[in-house]
């Protein structure tokens, strides 16, 4: 990706995409694959797909410090999930982004080209009608204005692109997706299952869905991508392509056109709107190297920022039209910010399956989705949570040894037990009390005003946490599992990365911000197809259906462009 955007020249395009990440790249792609001039904004780095991965499928052998980030170089760091060799090369400077913590809260970024897309989980799970109709039927936040029909074939076309592994469950509460051969799951998980379907009719473990490739089809092909070699080094970058980022599908691809610009470097400071058109006409950034403020100029803009930044740039994007930020008419605009639940989690042990080992690595997991409150409200809580459960065997490494003894345990140690162990995802229930402002005297190094995040749990998220961990209990002790522990984190909000709303989408232009589209209900050549547009969370992981809203945000900003409707 080295065609760059020269900032003095050429400033006019058909489109504008701010961001990279997942959303940002599918909107890159599709405006591209329909004819449109587009340029990608990304604040951060350039990163070019296998060149820039400096620690791709390197052995452990040759870190100089085995992984260990020495102390002199953790200075400036803004995350310590990324503290490891290994990674450090994502890492977000402190004084980078400041922003104020009203509550505690984690905020993790990924500041480069390709964004978050390259530190993704990679769980790809679609939404039901039991999701899309969850806030009318129960009352909290609004009604969402599309349902599942709305979006099943641009689920269809995204996966068709991206490639997910998994199986065809044939669950209601989680329709199936288009997948290619699933990785196995662990023996221990495999009896695991087997236990929830003789105890229970209502809960299912299956194989999680990914988006990794296990039989490369003649469209991944085509993208230059190989199949997945489940080294589980997925963090670091990967030179195969085996799973879905935008280095290494939508950018490539929509470069290949010839209709895409990229400009890494480039902070999105506002939209810039004019009155007397009616429409925002562009995007004002800020250079990183030279500080300087540059104007670029588009027909229509896609906002795909990242949940966060995506509100602040709208908060941030003022006018004599819009005094409170773009599109900002009842003062809606940061609230109702939501993301998932994942304090509760779990372990034990099984002592069974002794004359079996851990064979192979795999990028995934097992997940049983939703069981609470699906059908109607039967809990003391609203909506309910999934599951993720990991197991394995590995050895029994004992460093309280001495002499020969520890030699031979550290050459050849035992096998340990199995192990497994959960963790829940549930669905934050947004309320207007969790939301984001800009500060009135307080800005970042590139004279932005810093974003104050004010989020905190409810009483819902509570009882949420407490009917997870006494059904994990029940369900291991069931499974004939022992040392059996669950627990409550207790971490703040944010600190698994799926912030959602904001910039909701709606029906009635009073109570939400996008309508069924993700047009601004006030300014319809601006789309906003991130998380930020999230009307509530739902239980999965949250990436596929941001995908699948904006190719069909994207392919509707093409036809409403050739009729000149916007």
């Amino acid at each position: 990706m080295t065609q760059l955007a020269d900032s003095k020249k050429k400033r006019k395009y058909d489109a504008i995409v701010i961001g990279s990440g997942a959303s940002g790249g599918w909107a890159a792609k599709e405006l591209c694959d329909h004819g449109l001039k587009t340029l990608v904004l990304e604040r951060g780095r350039n990163v070019d797909h296998i060149k820039d991965y400096p620690t791709a499928s390197k052995p452990p052998w040759e870190f100089e410090f085995r992984g260990t980030v020495p102390m002199d170089k953790r200075v400036g760091i803004g995350s310590s999930r990324f503290l490891n060799e290994a990674t450090l090369h994502w890492r977000l400077p402190e004084d980078e982004q400041p922003f104020i913590q009203e509550k505690p809260f984690r905020w993790f970024r990924g500041y480069h080209m390709g964004g978050k897309s390259l530190l993704w989980a990679r769980q790809t799970q679609r939404w039901s009608d039991f999701d899309f109709e969850g806030p009318v039927r129960d009352g909290f936040a609004v009604d969402w204005p599309i349902r599942y029909k709305d979006l099943a074939p641009w689920y269809d076309h995204v996966e068709e692109f991206i490639g997910v592994a998994g199986a065809r469950d044939g669950l209601e509460e989680l329709p199936d997706s288009i997948v290619q051969p699933a990785f196995d799951i662990s023996c221990v998980e495999q009896h695991f299952q087997h236990k929830i379907k003789e105890h229970y009719n209502d809960r299912h473990l299956i194989q999680a869905r990914c988006a990794h490739i296990t039989d490369p089809q003649p469209i991944q092909i085509e993208q230059g991508r190989a199949k997945c070699v489940n080294q589980t080094m997925c963090n670091r970058g990967c030179n195969y392509g085996g799973y879905f980022s935008s280095n290494a599908s939508t950018l490539p691809w929509a470069l290949k056109t010839g209709n895409l610009t990229i400009r890494p470097h480039s902070v999105a400071h506002s939209i810039i709107y004019k009155r007397g058109k009616k429409k925002a006409v562009g995007v004002r950034v800020v250079d990183t190297h030279s500080n300087e403020m540059i104007d670029y100029y588009a027909e229509v803009i896609f906002v795909n920022a990242s949940t966060l930044n995506s509100n602040a740039i709208l908060l941030n994007s003022t006018s004599s039209r819009f005094p409170d930020g773009l599109g900002n008419d009842h003062g809606l605009l940061g609230k109702y910010i939501s993301w998932h639940n994942y304090r509760g989690k779990a372990s034990a042990t099984y002592e069974g399956l002794l004359d079996k080992m851990t064979s192979g690595r795999n990028p995934s997991h097992s997940y049983m989705p939703r069981f609470r409150n699906v059908y109607r409200q039967e809990m003391n809580f609203l909506r309910g949570y999934a599951i993720g459960i990991g197991g394995g065997r590995g050895k029994d490494v004992d460093t309280s040894l001495i002499g020969s003894e520890l030699t031979e345990n550290l050459l050849n140690p035992p096998l340990g037990s199995w192990k497994i162990s959960s963790w829940m995802m549930g669905e934050v229930v947004p309320v207007k009390d969790n939301h984001v402002r800009l500060s009135h005297d307080q800005k970042d190094r590139y004279g932005i005003p810093q974003l104050i995040v004010s989020c905190d749990w409810t009483e819902n998220d509570d009882k949420m946490v407490e009917d997870y961990m006494e059904q994990s209990r029940e369900m291991f002790e069931k499974a004939g599992f022992v040392d059996i522990e669950v627990r409550d984190t207790h971490s703040p909000p944010g600190s698994d990365i799926h912030e959602m709303g904001g910039i909701r989408m709606g029906l009635d232009p009073k109570t939400s911000l996008l309508n069924q589209f993700n047009q601004l209900h006030a300014c319809k050549n601006v789309f906003v197809t991130d998380g930020s547009c999230m009307t509530s969370t739902g239980t999965q992981n949250p990436t596929l259906t941001f995908m699948a809203i904006t190719a069909r945000a994207a392919n509707y900003a093409v036809e409403q462009l050739k009729k000149r409707e916007i």
